[in-house]
């Protein structure tokens, strides 16, 4: 595991693609059963991993599991209350210039998330705010941040303007990376410390099949928007 940072209540991860967030039945890697070894191999008998929030398999970045209980407790309560900031990135399909704001609603029918129209008894709204920062060879870069939270969210909003996350091939993108990976990562969180009370920023940088994606172009806005 990349561990980001580590204290008495946090343990902060550069989530890898293709890492389950929590056990799905499969037996594939996951990050709670990965947190509970290393505890156990450093001495800790029976260690407590609290599941904060979670990240799509084939999406990488900052994922924050408390290690107690009461830590769980408040910083859940935050990604409820919408008191973090989540900033992504992404590479999408086409060209988008300036900034916006997309609100959809999104429906999970049969565990498969899909947007549906607004008056549907099961979709919720979600909000994301997203600033163009690079552009080449037909894709752009964005600076994604959500303010709400739902399955899919970003991958299914993009789909649904036409600018598919490249690798993503569920959602209906043409370009394929590897087959399993997006290009879609997870680059900064922001929160409030449950102990320090202080608010904490965490980063992780990009994961290696990105630089399939990246053109020069690209990749200097991404430096840029990292900065």
């Amino acid at each position: 595991m990349d561990i980001l940072h580590r204290d008495d209540d946090l343990l902060v991860l550069n989530k890898a693609p293709g890492v389950l967030s929590q056990p799905d039945g499969t037996g594939d890697a996951d990050v709670v059963t990965l947190a509970k070894d290393k505890l156990r191999e450093e001495g800790e008998s029976d260690p407590f991993i609290g599941l904060t929030h979670r990240l799509d398999r084939p999406t990488s970045g900052v994922l924050v599991v408390a290690l107690s209980s009461e830590s769980a407790r408040i910083i859940s309560r935050q990604f409820r209350e919408r008191n973090v900031e989540k900033e992504y990135l992404a590479v999408v399909e086409g060209v988008l210039s300036g900034a916006g704001r997309w609100t959809d609603y999104i429906a999970k029918p049969g565990r498969a998330p899909r947007i549906v129209p607004a008056d549907d008894p099961e979709g919720k709204r979600a909000v994301l705010s997203w600033q163009a920062v690079g552009q080449a060879e037909d894709r752009t870069l964005l600076k994604v941040q959500l303010e709400t939270g739902r399955p899919h969210q970003i991958r299914l909003q993009c789909a649904e303007r036409g600018h598919h996350i490249l690798g993503d091939i569920r959602h209906g993108s043409s370009v394929e990376i590897d087959g399993r990976n997006l290009a879609l990562h997870h680059a900064m969180l922001r929160l409030e410390h449950p102990s320090t009370h202080r608010m904490e920023t965490f980063r992780a940088p990009l994961p290696a099949h990105w630089s399939r994606v990246l053109t020069p172009d690209l990749q200097s806005a991404v430096e840029r928007a990292t900065t």
